[in-house]
């Protein structure tokens, strides 16, 4: 039997539930107010015109134009960067008296899991691909049309934003996109949600399965994407699972930093027509690539396990 106790160990001063969701408000909270308010005085030196005008056209439910694109990066960069990696670190300094190291420090890298890591993240767009699909075409009982047509407007304009965004007309804007989509919602959605949230709950319950599925719902739940939510959870525990048997939060972060990395390198390459593959494209995936897909991922995940087992844990 393989011992998976990966639980780190710090007395909190509050019950872990609670300093769960204490956190994920100070997270949300940053995000959502000082990151903003912060995010748009680093953003307005790139913007051409006078600070009105820069406020009403960040401010407008239309955002489109194009000298908005750099300083709209800007401000979602600096927001997650507050608050889902400054804020929170704090929190563990002055609240836990650790550091986010403590996270990382529980096992050494393996150069094995670290290569498996993006492949069981390619394998796995293939199985949630279909989740994606499913839950894109969703409906809600007729009493409920109201509720839905709002929905679906809200997400359609936050759709159109990121196809506007995502549209890159030079490498140096890539770059930024690459930055600001994949590498620090990777490191700081990943310390909230598996380093924080996950470890708060698995202390809490002692049952990690109920601590990695809440944290992945909770992750879900944050993007506030109804017709994207089944997908993004099981996103969400896929990553759980791997720092769960990994015990190293290098793991996730690689692969979030990859799943939306991924996507980003194929948008900028289509664009480009180096690639015909079109990401955005609502055609169906075939049932027997999603089963195909689904035989790999399990194959690779406990292929995962065995070697984390083998070079992390005591066998006993």
């Amino acid at each position: 039997m393989s011992n998976f106790d990966n639980r780190l160990e710090w007395s909190s001063k509050l019950p872990p539930v609670i300093a769960a969701f204490i956190l994920l408000f100070v997270a949300i909270f940053g995000f959502t107010v000082i990151g903003q308010l912060v995010g748009l005085l680093v953003g307005f030196p790139f913007y051409e015109g006078d600070a009105k005008d820069y406020i009403q056209m960040i401010s407008s439910s239309s955002m489109q134009i194009e000298s908005l694109k750099v300083p709209l990066f800007i401000l979602q960069g600096v927001s997650s960067l507050i608050g889902f990696v400054i804020l929170p670190a704090l929190f563990m300094i002055f609240y836990e008296r650790q550091t986010i190291h403590v996270f990382f420090k529980k096992t050494k890298t393996s150069t094995v899991l670290l290569c498996l890591t993006p492949i069981i993240g390619l394998v796995f767009m293939g199985v949630n691909a279909f989740f994606v699909e499913w839950n894109a075409g969703v409906s809600l009982p007729e009493s409920w049309s109201g509720f839905e047509q709002t929905i679906r407007s809200f997400e359609d304009r936050a759709a159109e934003m990121t196809t506007h965004l995502t549209t890159f007309d030079s490498f140096a804007m890539f770059v930024l996109g690459f930055i600001v989509i994949a590498i620090i919602p990777g490191i700081g959605e990943e310390l909230v949600f598996r380093g924080f949230i996950q470890n708060y709950l698995h202390k809490s319950s002692s049952n990690i399965h109920v601590a990695i599925w809440a944290s992945a719902f909770l992750f879900s739940a944050i993007h506030m994407q109804f017709y994207g939510f089944v997908p993004r959870m099981l996103l969400g525990a896929l990553f759980g699972y791997l720092y769960y048997w990994s015990g190293n939060l290098i793991i996730p972060v690689l692969a979030h930093v990859f799943n939306n990395g991924f996507t980003v390198v194929m948008m900028y390459l289509h664009q480009r027509s180096v690639i015909d593959i079109d990401l955005e494209s609502t055609e169906l995936v075939p049932i027997s690539f999603v089963l195909i897909s689904a035989i790999f991922t399990i194959g690779l995940l406990f292929y995962f396990r065995k070697t984390a087992v083998e070079t992390y844990h005591e066998i006993e």
